[in-house]
């Protein structure tokens, strides 16, 4: 009902241990610690922006621990003896956050010997006992005890970090139990945070099983006595008193007196003044200007999003970087400062750190590039600033007299790493994440939830490095580029050529500085980079699209494609074969023998020996004969230049697949597995290398004959999912095209339609060329562009494209309402908000901007595209894992198409999902006004599934 009470409760000291570790050092003016205090209070303001109005408070109140001592150490002096001291500068920052909620008007509630999880859970219960609706902003497993409907009464949690709602199904997903049972599993498994001693050997999984198989803490250890001899009886009958203890350590008081009364709670308008002193005293210049301003006003539910700070030495470029809070810069690296991890309780010591802190920067250190083959050397991990460590795990003496170096025993190390690594409550930060998430996943670790700053950098600044500021998204760059440093570079470890050692081998000094320095740097870089997102308009794409992405595009890696690498073998001999007769035949068209890979001497042949016309030397002094040149004097009638297309081609073909391709199968899969990139195509779309699967081509024979070895495992068949013309779709349904959508929405041919619009009748000719004209058209193609591609005169080709737009009004028009918004903003957008950046767009050089302008025709349905199939893949597996289609493998993506690979009698089954999935993709963050079409096939092989 309209008039329902609302109540939400701000988990604070969540809030302030993550705004500590979100945030450089600041100081305020008068030199006291305020990054935790700056960070806090953006995101309290951020959490007023982000409620739904229809489902926003009525009732808020910040709930906060009193001190580190609850009535539990009574219980168990030991509670929570492991945490560590609050950091030293933090401590100070701790009064000013009470005063931080105070200013905003909010009830800041916190009482002498209870937890704030324990207030927490009474006013949750007090205020569901009346028939309140109750959110707990906070991701504490332990409160998700609470989550429970009565009589209509609803209390569930929010997770500000994921943006997710936490309801029945979510906890019933990570505990395997109800809520009512989750203090009985936590009870089992214990808690080395809070040194709740639970039953040692007792995990996770073994616990939820035990809970949901018996229905109790209590009847879980009375079957202990019937159960056959193990270990897990013997633990359970062993560990009864340590396991009931447990239970009233994370059993949450629900009783306690409540300091403020619930109507206290309701939320009203804020007033200004006490926050615009407060963001004076302490030098938030940016707030103050907002709230003085108007704009943001805490008064009011929209545009609650104030500048976040950032770190002299970023760029602050795009929007929003000029009402960011200037802060001075972080501490400069010190190598010397970072830990060398060599004993286990070490080691867990920097686990119970980086559970408590809950974000922490992982980075792995192995033997190869190759994440597939690559053994693991060595874990770094990042806290902070300068507060990283390096976990050796696989060195060795590069003298065979020194002794080897103490680590801890690798198996011992992954135990105790992987709970922090899998853990829901701690953000794990990577940069280029994809590749130790394969690294690790081969030692059974499943990774998440993480971020990863190369991602960020690519939904923020994509193209953006034509400006000159380094176009890459590497670490090395980004880490200069956005913090003015530059990291250790691998050569200056491990050298290079002949005296070249692997990082095993690196002394442990140095590949601690090294190593943890990566760490360091890749937490730096996510404080600076995430809070752009929200400010530049770049969470809604990172977040739906590109960060779902990393570990599936993870997991098809792993899973690589089988190849015939006798088929492989027969087609090399071939192409070396044609290859020969090739030579022979240019040979006798030059008249003499010379090497036709060499661009030198065949210039020479064809522009000094047989004297064909306009050839151009460059700046080198040799004669150009690219690909244009060759195709030019081929057009003219030059046999020797249309032999040298084929020779190059196949050349290319051979050295590129069929040789590369047998070299790049692994030994231990008999599989092939290429490695995507993320970031590689401006437009979004992900790029293929070590080998590149994207670039072989499609219609030729040739390329067919490729494709044939790309075969399934004995019993199985490759399905190819490819969407039908969906760029045509897609500018269809930006460009507003009524005639084009209704041909998609009837099921016509396109290109047919096209032809009839454009010629008046549909001919096999007509047709080829309405094809190419709808495609070149969305690539902003010239007329002399289109002239050479139908091999007309620039002035019918002119004729075509002026046909075109009166045909298709809606086209010109976006291609016109595209180049004026993007030589306004400097950026291109997809329907799901991903910017491409094009900085030349206004260049003064004629040829740098007509580049620009046709790349920013197409981006935005180019990136469309990929962002479609993105969004497909991420749902893929889980879609087919609901409909118990656990057997099949999502091993490829190509463009428009995924390939998979399944057992032939699955494919019955998965056809229409797969389906589904890609038709339905764009949903329901974009609504389509034409369908978009798949075509699915399947085959002994990759060209058969065609």
């Amino acid at each position: 009902m309209a008039d329902k009470h609302h109540l939400y409760l701000v988990d604070g000291s969540s809030y302030i241990f993550r705004a500590y570790h979100r945030l450089p050092p600041l100081t305020d003016p008068e030199g006291t610690p305020v990054g935790a205090v700056y960070g806090y209070t953006t995101m309290l303001w951020k959490l007023a922006a982000d409620l739904d109005e229809a489902d926003g408070p009525t009732h808020l109140a910040v709930i906060l621990d009193a001190s580190g001592v609850s009535f539990r150490n009574d219980i168990y002096e030991h509670y929570k003896a492991n945490r560590p001291e609050p950091p030293e500068d933090l401590v100070p920052q701790f009064p000013l956050i009470r005063d931080a909620t105070r200013a905003f008007s909010l009830p800041c509630i916190e009482v002498e010997g209870l937890e704030a999880d324990d207030l927490i859970a009474s006013y949750a219960r007090a205020a569901q006992g009346r028939g309140w609706d109750v959110t707990i902003v906070s991701s504490d497993k332990d409160l998700m005890q609470l989550v429970s409907e009565v009589d209509g009464a609803r209390i569930d949690m929010l997770d500000t970090m994921k943006n997710q709602r936490i309801w029945l199904p979510e906890v019933e997903e990570k505990f395997g139990v109800s809520p009512e049972l989750v203090g009985d599993v936590l009870a089992l498994m214990g808690d080395a945070v809070d040194n709740v001693p639970g039953i040692f050997g007792i995990g996770p999984k073994t616990a939820s099983k035990l809970i949901a198989e018996h229905g109790s803490l209590t009847a879980a250890l009375d079957a202990a006595a019937d159960m056959k001899p193990s270990k897990l009886k013997d633990r359970l009958i062993e560990g009864r008193a340590d396991a009931e203890l447990s239970k009233m350590l994370v059993t949450l008081k629900e009783d306690c007196a409540l300091p403020v009364p619930l109507e206290e709670l309701k939320l009203g308008p804020v007033p200004p003044e006490p926050l615009a002193a407060f963001f004076a005293k302490h030098g938030f210049t940016s707030l103050l200007k907002r709230l003085e301003s108007g704009a943001g006003s805490p008064a009011r539910k929209t545009d609650l999003n104030p500048a976040r700070p950032t770190t002299s030495g970023s760029t602050g470029a795009g929007e929003g970087s000029a009402n960011r809070q200037p802060l001075p810069p972080m501490p400069r690296i010190d190598h010397a400062a970072y830990h060398t991890v060599q004993t286990a309780e070490a080691l867990a010591a920097w686990v119970a750190r980086a559970r408590a802190a809950q974000v922490v920067a992982v980075d792995t250190e192995t033997s190869s590039l190759d994440a597939i083959r690559a053994d693991l050397v060595g874990v770094s991990l990042a806290l902070g600033p300068n507060d990283a460590c390096y976990i050796p795990l696989a060195h060795s003496a590069n003298d065979i007299f020194a002794p080897q170096p103490e680590q801890v025993p690798f198996a011992q190390a992954m135990a105790l790493l992987k709970p922090l690594l899998e853990d829901d409550a701690v953000l794990k930060v990577f940069q280029n994440g994809k590749y130790d998430l394969n690294v690790l996943a081969r030692h059974g670790i499943t990774v998440a939830p993480i971020d990863d700053t190369m991602v960020i950098s690519f939904a923020l600044d994509a193209g953006r490095g034509e400006e000159g500021m380094g176009g890459g998204h590497g670490m090395d760059e980004l880490s200069q580029r956005h913090l003015g440093h530059s990291p250790i570079a691998f050569k200056d470890v491990c050298g290079t050529g002949k005296k070249a050692i692997s990082f095993a081998e690196v002394p442990l000094d140095r590949a601690t500085a090294y190593a943890a320095e990566d760490a360091d740097v890749t937490l730096r870089l996510y404080h600076v980079l995430k809070p752009r997102l929200a400010e530049e308009g770049g969470t809604r794409i990172y977040e739906r699209v590109d960060r779902p992405l990393i570990p599936v595009v993870a997991r098809m890696e792993r899973e690589g494609i089988r190849i015939d690498r006798a088929r492989l073998a027969r087609l090399s001999e071939e192409f070396a074969v044609e290859i020969g007769r090739l030579e022979g035949e240019i040979h006798q068209a030059a008249g003499q023998e010379f090497a036709v890979g060499s661009p030198r001497q065949l210039g020479e042949i064809l522009f000094e020996k047989l004297g064909y016309k306009g050839g151009k030397k460059g700046k080198s002094g040799q004669y150009s004969t690219d690909v244009s040149v060759l195709e030019r004097l081929a057009a003219e009638g030059a046999t020797i230049a249309r032999l040298v297309l084929e020779w190059r081609q196949l050349a290319k073909l051979k050295s590129t697949y069929t040789d590369a391709l047998q070299a790049a199968i692994n030994p231990e899969t008999g599989r092939v597995h290429t490695s995507y990139s993320l970031v590689g195509a401006q437009t979004g779309r992900l790029s293929s290398t070590d080998p590149n699967l994207q670039n072989i081509p499609v219609r030729t024979a040739i390329g067919r004959q490729i494709r044939e070895a790309f075969v399934p495992e004995p019993g199985n068949v490759l399905l190819a999912a490819d969407y039908s013309q969906i760029e045509l779709r897609l500018a269809a349904h930006m460009a507003g095209v009524d005639s084009l959508k209704q041909a998609f929405a009837a099921g016509e041919d396109i290109h047919a339609r096209t032809a009839m619009e454009m010629f008046g009748e549909v001919t096999r000719d007509t047709r080829a060329r309405a094809k190419t004209i709808n495609f070149a058209i969305l690539y902003g193609i010239s007329r002399w562009g289109l002239a050479a591609r139908l091999e007309v005169p620039p002035e019918e080709a002119q004729a075509m494209i002026d046909t075109y737009f009166q045909r298709f009004p809606g086209i010109q028009r976006y291609i016109m309402e595209t180049l004026e918004s993007v030589r306004a903003k400097g950026y291109s957008e997809t329907l799901f908000g991903r910017k491409t950046w094009f900085p030349r767009i206004n260049s003064k050089n004629q040829a740098e901007r007509q580049g620009s302008e046709r790349a920013a025709i197409n981006a935005p349905i180019q990136g469309t595209s990929a962002d479609i199939i993105k969004r497909a893949m991420a749902r893929m597996l889980p879609a087919l894992a609901d409909a118990g289609l656990h057997d099949v493998r999502m091993l490829l993506q190509v463009h428009d198409e995924l390939v998979f690979e399944l057992p032939e009698e699955r494919v019955a089954a998965a056809a229409p999902i797969i389906r589904q999935v890609m038709a339905e993709a764009a949903l329901p963050a974009v609504k389509l006004s034409v369908p978009l079409g798949v075509d699915i096939g399947t085959g002994p092989s990759w060209d058969a599934a065609h």
